[in-house]
Parts: structure tokens; C-alpha cells; sequence
């Protein structure tokens, strides 16, 4: 992709080549729009369980850049024979989830496809000001988790059969859940960088915030929480495609860990969906910011790792202190 012109209007505050997680266009100095859009397959059975991820996922890059939803427009794909009130459940889970966080669907297309895919396209706003991005990592800052991770790899085991949707509804609960509360708390404490973990996996977000902010990061394997009966899943076989590819990407990465650890360092590169907000906070906010969002939308939130002044972009530890 790099033959691709990069965009350089003065208005145009993200670049794409960067990997920020939307596009932001400064419209005056204490407005800017923020912009994105995501789509895929169902990952779940339930039709308005689905619609309800596939919002929450397309509007957590509003969030992560410090942003506020304000509209939404539908993009689905479906097979002409699909049943019409599977089309309208799917489209009341994305409607219901879109307005739980204060924003409207304002219209939408469709197209007939062999495969059902649904997303959205997301317009929100931001004060510059306030604006987080991927770039802002400092040396000393701790990264802070606020969901666990493994959605990929239950959603393989669900579409297996060796797992139902009451078995994985930990991971479900989470991936309807907004990042708004948790982007809330965050924006009272001293951030570095924010971004969202999806599909790149923690490790690939991580790597490219590196990247980004010119610094080297340090994941702690052993700190990441992890949704229920993950690990099980991993051990039966049910890693995605998307985790060799999340490893290739990540391959100057530097992987310490004790014997055993290596199950767990493959969840760091599970592609997640509607996954959480991953945020360098300055170390004295990090215990502050971490009980609060215990206390509070995220009781599952951890340190998992810190920024160095330099090193390898990416090393991954069994966990803290390790060598």
C-alpha cells in the first residue's frame, strides 16, 4: 500500500499510512469530525447479538480517539434468500447499540453478496485539544487493558460447535459493551496513547503504537486477563487464520517466556472484535486510573505492560521483571 498517495490537506489530522484508528478533518479550532468504518461476517449466531458487536466494534474507534458518536449509517450484505426479519434483527441490534450511545442511524446501503456481512460507518466529534491518538506514547508509561481478550479464538470454537453462545457469554457480554465508559475514565488521567484492540490482536496494536509514538513496548503475557475457557479452546486447536497473520506482522518482535507460557503469548495475537480500549498512561495516574476503572466499567482492567526509551519495538514477557 505504500505506493498509495498520502493525503495532505492541513484540515486532515490522522493519516492513513500512520494506522490511526479513524480519520479526523479539523473543521474549527475546537471541532474536529472523526471517521470510520469496519464490516464483516456474523460471529455470532443470535442476529441482534450480532448487530449489536458489530456496532459496539464500529463505534469504539470514535472512543479511542478521545471522540463522541454522533451518526451512524448501516452497510450490509446479504443473500437474497436470507429470511427478512433476520435482516431487520440484525439492523434493531446495530440501531438499539447505536443509540445507547447517544448517536442516530442516519440511513444506509445494501447490496445482495453470497456471504452476510454488516457494519457501520461512524461520523463523531472531537476537540483537538483532547484528542488521543496512537503517536503519543512516553518512556515510563504504563499500558492499561480494559477488556480481557480471545474473542477470536471462542467465536472459531463457536462456528466449530465446541462451544454455544452460553458458554462464551463472558466474551459476548464484553463485545456488546461501549468503550465510552471506560474512554470516560481514561480521558481524567494523563494519556500517553490510545488505540483499540481489534483485529491485529493486542500485540499488533501494540506494535503499531510503538511504531507510531517512535518507542519501545514491553507486554507482560501472564497480566493479560483473559476471557473463560480460552486457553482450552487454543489447546483443541481453535487458533484463527488471523493469528499467524498478527505474528507475521509483528515478526521483529521479541518473545521471552518460561516454559508453558506459550499458549498464553498466542492469545496476545488473536484478532479480537469490539475488544478494549489499550492506553499508555502515565505511571503516576497508572494505579488511580486502573482502580477506577475496576471499581468502575472495567472490572476485568490490567497493566499489562510499559513503555521503554528504547529497545525492540515489541518485547513479550511471561510477565513483569522478567529476563
Amino acid at each position: 500500500m505504500n505506493s498509495l498517495p498520502e493525503e495532505t490537506a492541513p484540515e486532515l489530522l490522522s493519516s492513513a499510512l500512520s494506522g490511526e484508528d479513524a480519520g479526523v478533518y479539523l473543521l474549527s479550532e475546537r471541532t474536529a469530525l472523526v471517521q470510520t468504518v469496519d464490516f464483516f461476517p456474523p460471529i455470532v449466531d443470535d442476529p441482534y447479538t450480532f448487530g449489536q458487536i458489530t456496532a459496539a466494534n464500529a463505534m469504539s474507534d470514535i472512543y479511542a480517539m478521545g471522540g463522541k458518536p454522533l451518526t451512524a449509517l448501516n452497510i450490509l450484505a446479504y443473500p437474497c434468500g436470507l429470511e427478512v426479519n433476520v435482516i431487520e434483527r440484525i439492523l434493531l441490534g446495530g440501531h438499539d447499540k447505536v443509540h445507547e450511545a447517544g448517536a442516530v442511524v442516519a440511513g444506509g446501503h445494501t447490496i445482495e453478496d453470497d456471504e452476510l456481512k454488516y457494519g457501520l460507518c461512524v461520523t463523531g466529534i472531537v476537540d483537538p485539544a483532547e484528542m488521543t491518538s496512537i503517536s503519543g506514547a512516553r518512556p515510563g508509561d504504563t499500558l492499561l487493558l480494559t477488556k480481557p481478550v480471545g474473542t477470536g479464538i471462542l467465536s472459531t470454537a463457536l462456528k466449530a460447535g465446541l462451544i454455544d453462545e452460553d458458554g462464551m457469554r463472558d466474551a459476548i457480554d464484553s463485545m456488546v459493551e461501549l468503550n465510552a465508559r471506560a474512554a470516560g475514565v481514561l480521558s481524567g488521567y494523563d494519556l500517553g496513547a490510545c488505540t483499540d484492540v481489534t483485529g491485529f490482536g493486542l500485540a499488533g496494536h501494540l506494535y503499531e503504537v510503538a511504531c507510531a509514538s517512535e518507542i519501545a513496548a514491553e507486554l507482560w503475557a501472564g497480566e493479560v486477563p483473559l476471557f473463560g475457557r480460552v486457553l482450552e479452546m487454543l489447546s483443541m486447536g481453535m487458533a484463527t487464520e488471523g493469528q499467524a497473520r498478527n505474528r507475521s506482522y509483528t515478526e521483529d518482535a521479541e518473545v521471552v517466556t518460561a516454559g508453558g507460557d506459550e499458549e498464553r503469548v498466542d492469545c496476545m495475537y488473536d484478532p479480537q472484535t469490539s475488544g478494549g480500549l489499550l492506553a499508555s498512561v502515565a505511571a503516576p495516574d497508572a494505579d488511580r486510573a486502573l482502580a477506577e476503572l475496576r471499581a468502575g466499567p472495567c472490572p476485568s482492567a490490567a497493566a499489562v505492560g510499559v513503555i521503554r526509551e528504547r529497545g525492540p519495538r515489541l518485547v513479550i514477557r511471561s510477565g513483569r521483571g522478567d529476563r
